[in-house]
């Protein structure tokens, strides 16, 4: 049977196949989104609490273990952390890659629920969760600065026009508000004007409650008409609030004007934003997990006239960042990159064949395969993404195998003197079982990769089912177009004349054919030598493999750099300013650097005071060096500001875990005894800084904050009629930032804020100057029923599942694989010989290339026996797929010598592109073992004379494959274009295992 034959005698029926595969296939294309990734997010949610005042130790006793013990019950979450600072308390809830997200999100709103009894009386607000992971970076910047206008003004139109505008696009996660200056009125009394008047604190903040009040007041209804009741029960500002009175003394009235001071102000005081140096409001917009980010990028500058129009003029409204543009430029220079490696394969093909005709048919096969396979992408949802145009771009170099084998045959036969459409027929029925093999067992090299798991798994997938279709449809278009094709355009050799050009290229072809023959006869004629140095080439790519250094995900310049700055525990917010300001400064005035925007206080990445954000916007690449060029560069400079550590992280592509921390990997240590996890914390951190390769080690333990510890005399104080709950409230109120009334108006509502005066904040010794009103009526002052005394309290608890954890985080020096440093760090603990009940682990990206090394090990042996098993069914032999496979270990030793030699590891993208390796040499192999076996079984030729001239016949198509495959991955292996220096490694290993010789195989065939 000639499967060939009805396409080539049906040429209409075959030219509206194709013409159906290149419609639909355009149709399709135009209907793909567009994003730097496949979707490989973690269904992530975060759940927020406040509690103003509030220690980070109270933070985790009394709210976080509640939600935790709570959320712990919810089917498939993975991974759960929470980080208690002061007044807040985040927890992160990371589910497996299969949990709907929408579904986990009405589980955590139930267990919430049910934890709400558990949480104290004094939260004024539960707590809320949002689907995003704190740790991904924001897509989408907008910047509000004025001149003119206060901060709070700015602030209104920020959060209630912008934020909530942009919080119900679809897709968006939430939107951070760095540097909020919401309107808030700030009482702040005089301890000693209240002691003077015999007021205690308790009293004003119920007067505040008692006389700004907003509540129903019902509805008249006469026989005739109805009235609606309206009180002015409600204040507005400051100045109605100076008016208050308080209570009397001597028969006049105390009002709060007279007892401190009344002020219109911002509702937190102890945040900041700058951009560019200028004081502003920073919208910051994640994305909710899955969502395409320049689909939702789009959406958001879609809606940026209208918020122009909307604000005042004196409002300066700008886009610090777009994720989006650099996706865009990553994706435009993969599709420029595709075109590049067509054109170097169309050259290869017309090199070898100098013949324009013959040249056009296989070329043609390279955009019927790749506008063939959209079409398949649309149908399994996948997006034009960087692995999906990288898979493509590798199918360059080898779905025009197929066409190129089909026409060197029938152009042989042609040779012979035969008709077009007899060589057709007859070559092209030499070559289909040839093709079929080829396509097939090319497609089962990415078979295992679909039954992988985890993220690596959801990476890869996408890469491998767009690969496996491209090769099909490549296969499918060499055995009906190209034989069509070469009846009607292909002509009899004896009836060309050819020029100087092509006698000039067949004579060096000839020349280096005979070369190849001359060294294939020494090989055959030195069977033990060949099988000894066989032997060396298996140990040194076994030996090559285990030792060479492992990598994960290789990083990628993405236009940003994030970084996390940190200044003692005890500065003060007036202190921390002075110092980030210098921080952007330095930072702004590096010339690659496009605009900075810093922030400090509790927000975003961090929580705590002593803790700022940068994020930095660079130039474009054609403008700057390298990100990570320019990270060293600032990194000497930032440390010349004394007392603050600035932390700088080249912005991944793909954030793995839900930790946001100062340096890229970490390693968690857990132990239910918090004081022995502290103990240890130093001495482990100490000794993974002194290991070599790593950098910006350091850990989120802060256990030194400075804090007053007030002891209550329970006795005493039970004596004068006090209780424990008069003295915390009173305390609570006088330094908590207590939300002591609200102001309601038809767009926002506004804290009333009752706290001492500033000067009193700033005194250790004011707790002793407040009063509360005993149960006997008389003022009681604390400091006759408590002791004041210093101490150290942790600024912040964290929790990983439900146990106390500290996080120790790393970044690699240049040149360090991630292998290396997770091995040596293991060592360095197992010899400080730590308690049992301490125990370490790695997380997010560290944790996932743990899970990684094994995994892919696994998917190599199985992607090779998955292809021994489908050649050994075609060939019925279980012989011939080893003899096909033998000349693996030669090519996976030319792709680890060239990363070795261009000083990378085996990272991911360097192990598909050895997985590419199994599938292109093994395509050259069944071209020659094909041949051989048909001469051998028909012709009756001996082994050794049949291998010879299989070799000699299909070396002219061998070339050719070979060299348009390595022409077509040359320019992923240059890393051309934005983003290039992470693909690189696939092309490099590509490249470096194809031009290694492999004449080794072609002699155990015999």
């Amino acid at each position: 049977m000639n499967v060939i034959e009805p396409f080539v005698r049906r040429p209409v029926m075959t030219g509206l196949i194709m013409l159906s595969i290149l419609i639909f296939g355009i149709v399709a294309y135009r209907s793909l989104p567009v994003s730097d990734l496949p979707n490989v997010d973690f269904p992530t949610i975060q759940v927020s609490a406040t509690l103003p005042g509030a220690s980070s130790e109270t933070m985790a006793a009394a709210v976080a273990t509640p939600l935790e013990k709570q959320f712990s019950t919810i089917a498939a979450l993975d991974s759960m952390s929470s980080v208690n600072a002061q007044g807040s308390t985040q927890i992160t809830l990371q589910f497996s890659l299969d949990r709907n997200i929408d579904a986990a999100a009405l589980d955590v709103q139930s267990q919430i629920a049910a934890a709400l009894r558990l949480l104290p009386p004094e939260m004024t607000t539960p707590p809320s969760f949002r689907k995003v992971n704190p740790a991904d970076s924001p897509i989408f910047y907008l910047t509000l600065t004025s001149d003119t206008m206060p901060l709070s003004a700015v602030d209104e139109y920020a959060q209630t026009l912008l934020a909530q505008r942009i919080s119900t696009i679809a897709g968006v996660a939430q939107v951070q508000v760095f540097g909020s200056q919401k309107y808030a009125v700030r009482v702040q009394v005089d301890p000693n004007a209240l002691a003077s008047r015999g007021i205690g604190l308790d009293e004003v903040q119920t007067a505040i409650g008692n006389q700004n009040v907003n509540l129903p007041t019902g509805t008249l209804y006469g026989q005739e008409r109805v009235f609606n009741v309206e009180a002015n029960g409600q204040l507005k500002d400051a100045t109605v609030f100076r008016r208050m009175i308080v209570a009397y003394r001597n028969g006049s009235p105390v009002r709060l004007a007279d007892v401190g001071r009344v002020i219109d102000s911002v509702q937190t005081d102890k945040v900041a934003a700058w951009f560019s140096g200028n004081r502003g409001i920073i919208l910051a917009i994640q994305r909710q997990p899955g969502t395409n980010t320049i689909g939702l990028a789009d959406a958001i500058r879609a809606l940026l006239p209208s918020f122009r129009a909307q604000i005042p003029p004196a409002i300066t409204m700008s886009i610090l960042y777009d994720r989006s543009q650099t996706i865009r430029e990553s994706v435009n220079d993969v599709k420029f990159t595709l075109v590049l490696a067509l054109a170097l394969v169309v050259m290869v093909i017309f090199l070898f064949l100098r013949n324009l005709s013959a040249t056009i048919i296989p070329s043609l096969a390279l955009p019927m395969s790749i506008i063939g396979t959209f079409s398949v992408m649309y149908l399994f949802h996948f997006s034009l993404d960087n692995i999906s145009l990288m898979a493509l771009t590798l199918c360059v170099g080898f779905v025009v195998d197929d066409a190129i084998v089909m026409l060197e045959n029938i152009a042989r036969h042609l040779e012979m003197g035969k008709s077009p459409l007899q060589a057709t027929l007859e070559g092209g029925r030499e070559v289909a079982f040839t093709i079929v093999s080829m396509t097939l067992s090319l497609m089962a090299v990415f078979i295992p990769v679909l039954f992988m798991g985890g993220i690596l798994g959801r990476l890869l997938r996408e890469f491998s089912i767009t690969i496996m279709v491209a090769v099909l449809m490549s296969g499918f278009v060499s055995l009906t177009l190209t034989p069509l094709l070469c009846a009607t355009m292909l002509k009899r050799s004896d009836t060309i004349r050819h020029g100087r050009f092509y006698n000039l290229m067949e004579s060096m072809f000839n020349a280096w054919r005979h070369g190849y023959d001359v060294s294939l006869q020494r090989v055959l004629r030195h069977p033990r030598a060949t099988m000894a140095a066989f032997a060396v080439v298996v140990a040194a790519t076994g030996w090559m493999f285990a030792t060479m250094p492992k990598g994960f995900l290789p990083s990628e310049d993405t236009g940003q750099i994030f970084a996390i700055t940190e200044a003692a525990q005890d500065i003060s917010f007036d202190a921390m300013a002075t110092k980030q300001r210098e921080a952007a400064r330095i930072a702004l005035a590096h010339p690659a650097v496009a605009s900075v925007m810093s922030a400090i206080g509790s927000g975003g990445a961090t929580q705590t005071l002593n803790q700022g954000r940068l994020f930095i916007r660079l130039k474009p690449g054609s403008q700057r060096a390298p990100v990570e060029d320019i990270i060293n560069t600032l990194r000497p400079r930032l440390t010349q500001i004394p007392g603050m550590r600035v932390f700088l992280q080249n912005v991944p592509s793909i954030r793995i875990g839900g930790q946001l921390t100062k340096s890229l990997y970490q390693y968690t240590l857990q132990d239910a005894d918090t004081n022995e996890l502290y103990r240890w914390i130093p001495a482990i951190e100490g000794k993974i800084r002194s290991l070599p390769g790593l950098r910006d080690v350091t850990s989120d333990l802060q256990i030194t904050y400075p804090k007053i510890a007030i002891d209550i005399d329970r006795d005493r104080a039970a004596a004068l009629g006090v209780t424990a709950q008069q003295i915390e409230n009173a305390l609570y109120t006088a330094y908590g930032s207590r939300q002591a009334s609200t102001i309601y108006t038809p767009s926002n509502e506004y804290w009333v804020i009752l706290e001492v005066a500033p000067q009193y904040q700033a005194d250790p010794s004011t707790p002793s100057m407040l009063y509360v009103r005993s149960s006997s009526g008389s003022l009681v002052p604390l400091s006759s029923v408590t002791h004041v005394s210093r101490g150290v309290s942790p600024l912040t608890v964290n929790h990983l599942g439900q146990l106390p954890a500290v996080t120790i985080s790393f970044d690699l020096e240049p040149g360090v694989a991630l292998g290396t440093a997770i091995n040596d760090i293991n060592k360095a603990q197992a010899n400080l010989g730590i308690p049992n009940t301490l125990t370490g682990s790695f997380q997010g990206s560290a944790q996932a290339f743990q899970a990684s090394v094994t995994g892919l090990g696994l998917l190599l042996v199985m992607a090779v026996f998955v292809i021994y098993v489908v050649l050994g069914i075609l060939y019925e032999s279980t012989i011939h797929p080893i003899t096909i496979l033998s000349g693996l270990p030669t090519a996976g030793l030319g792709a680890l010598l060239t990363l070795w030699l261009f000083h990378i590891d085996l990272n991911i993208y360097a192990f598909v592109g050895i997985i590419m390796l199994i599938g292109i040499v093994k395509k050259n192999a069944i071209m020659m073992i094909d041949f051989a076996i048909e001469a051998s079984r028909h012709r009756g030729l001996p082994a050794d004379q049949a291998i010879h001239e299989a070799c000699l016949t299909r070396f002219r198509p061998i070339m050719m494959t070979t060299m348009a495959a390595l022409l077509g991955t040359l320019p992923i292996a240059l890393g051309i274009g934005a983003g290039g220096e992470a693909r690189r490694p696939l092309g490099l290993a590509v490249v470096g295992g194809l031009m290694v010789p492999r004449d080794s195989n072609d002699r155990r065939s015999c």
